[in-house]
């Protein structure tokens, strides 16, 4: 996620002038969650591939006529890595923010063999409540699986800078049907809400599928890969893809117009923009494909085989999803950080309550491929009060949190590149992401993968975002 509200808080790849502001702020020191390192790292020679025993998910969605609103059905294949007597789903709608603006998802009806009882959990969200819990009728064993089908209504709030959203015909929405919330290894992710324009959920990849029925005048643009839209009848279409290694999955719907174009690795790029929208069609499809291939060259091949990039009216951001991203901000410097996040919390993913850092400062990092820092700023934002390490709850502010996390966090990973030499942390980083490529990665797993830099892992440690461990 990027905040265009918020740039004077994030580090000034992009030309901006105004981060003076931020230097002038506080935010309260926090520990490090990170680990020692494990010893003895060694760079993968190819990419990880994904779990196969990965959860398999078909989300099928409805939206209303009047675009207010969506129902559906989310079917789960569920096969935990360790024992389990129950399932938890985040309701990212009912978090502070999203809710305040009149979005909200309920579960309607659960199906399933195994369900004993379902309900809410707060979580600190709104009402009903954060989390959904579905107690199972007996343990399911590590390797033994269960499908359970929750029914839901998503109501749409007004048009703002949010993955949920209906304006003027326009309905959008990411994480819009519950989330399940297991990360392999640990278990159920039941971290609170925090009111903060930041994530707050962690997700393991699924094999996902997609249906979306919407009125047959709209266009559908959507995680996966999607194929042509069903022909009309009673007025709707429906849409499908499919998404193999998906965390998560947002639905763009409106009457766009759209451009296709693949790069030279074989991805399919599609964009799309509105009647009277901000950018020229071309124009963004230059840029997504450009971005693309820049942050390639830095980081190896993109994790998807398609992108989709619907432009929505300018809230003032963007938000990025697995091959999809909700562009509400007609900014270059903006597409190239969310196009960085397929790599980083889409492919190496994290949780984002603990560790928000490893996507949103490597993100940030990633927009020096096109565009690079000003004079001095690198210094200023590492001089910035607090942890780049620290969990999500210990920011006081939006502002605190995008100067830390964004700002210094990218400042850091830039000046841990200029200590070690380009060409080393570059060959590091990749050894990083292909090493937890479809994993939740932890800060241990930087730490491990930069061992043998330690100029490098010294200004991660000075910036809070890694322990000292010698």
């Amino acid at each position: 996620m990027r905040a265009a509200a918020a740039a004077a808080a994030l580090l000034a790849l992009t030309g901006c002038t105004s981060f003076t502001s931020v230097l002038d702020g506080s935010s309260p020191a926090a520990a490090s969650s990170s680990a020692p390192a494990p010893q003895g790292f060694v760079c993968p020679a190819q990419r990880a591939e994904p779990d196969p025993h990965r959860p398999v998910i078909d989300y099928e969605f409805r939206l209303a006529d009047d675009r207010a609103s969506v129902t559906g059905t989310e079917t789960v294949t569920f096969t935990p890595d360790r024992p389990t007597d129950r399932l938890v789903f985040r309701l990212v709608p009912n978090g502070p923010g999203s809710a305040e603006a009149g979005n909200r998802l309920v579960v309607d009806e659960i199906h399933g063999d195994d369900v004993d009882r379902a309900g809410y959990l707060p979580a600190e969200a709104a009402d009903p409540g954060g989390l959904y819990e579905v107690r199972l009728d007996g343990e399911l064993a590590a390797g033994e699986s269960t499908t359970v089908a929750l029914d839901f209504t998503l109501t749409l709030g007004e048009g703002t800078f949010d993955r949920f959203g209906t304006d003027d015909g326009l309905a959008w929405w990411g994480s819009g049907a519950p989330l399940l919330a297991w990360e392999p290894g640990l278990g159920w992710d039941e971290d609170p809400f925090v009111p903060l324009l930041g994530e707050t959920a962690s997700s393991t990849v699924a094999d996902t599928t997609i249906s979306v029925s919407v009125p047959e005048d709209l266009t559908v643009l959507m995680t996966g890969d999607q194929q042509p839209p069903s022909a009309a009848a009673d007025g709707r279409r429906t849409w499908t893809s499919t998404e193999p290694v998906a965390r998560d999955v947002s639905v763009v719907v409106g009457e766009f117009t759209t451009e296709e174009r693949t790069t030279p690795d074989g991805v399919r790029v599609t964009v799309g923009v509105l009647p009277g929208g901000d950018l020229p069609l071309d124009r963004l499809a230059d840029w997504t494909v450009q971005a693309i291939a820049d942050l390639e060259a830095r980081f190896g091949a993109f994790p998807y085989r398609t992108l989709t990039v619907p432009l929505l009216p300018d809230y003032g951001g963007g938000i990025e999803y697995p091959s999809n991203i909700q562009l509400a901000a007609a900014d270059q410097d903006v597409l190239v950080h969310e196009v960085a996040h397929m790599w980083f919390y889409g492919m190496v993913g994290d949780d984002q309550f603990r560790d928000p850092w490893l996507d949103e400062a490597f993100a940030t990092y990633a927009e020096s491929v096109d565009f690079a820092p000003q004079p001095g700023y690198v210094q200023r934002a590492l001089r910035l009060p607090g942890d780049v390490g620290a969990s999500i709850d210990q920011f006081a502010d939006d502002g605190d949190y995008f100067g830390i996390v964004y700002g210094k966090g990218g400042a850091a990973l830039l000046a841990a590149r200029d200590a070690a030499g380009a060409d080393a942390f570059d060959q590091a980083m990749r050894c990083y992401i292909d090493a937890n490529a479809w994993t939740i990665a932890t800060p241990s797993d930087v730490a491990a993968a930069f061992s043998r830099l330690p100029a490098a892992v010294d200004v991660l440690v000075d910036a809070g975002a890694l322990r000292k461990t010698r």
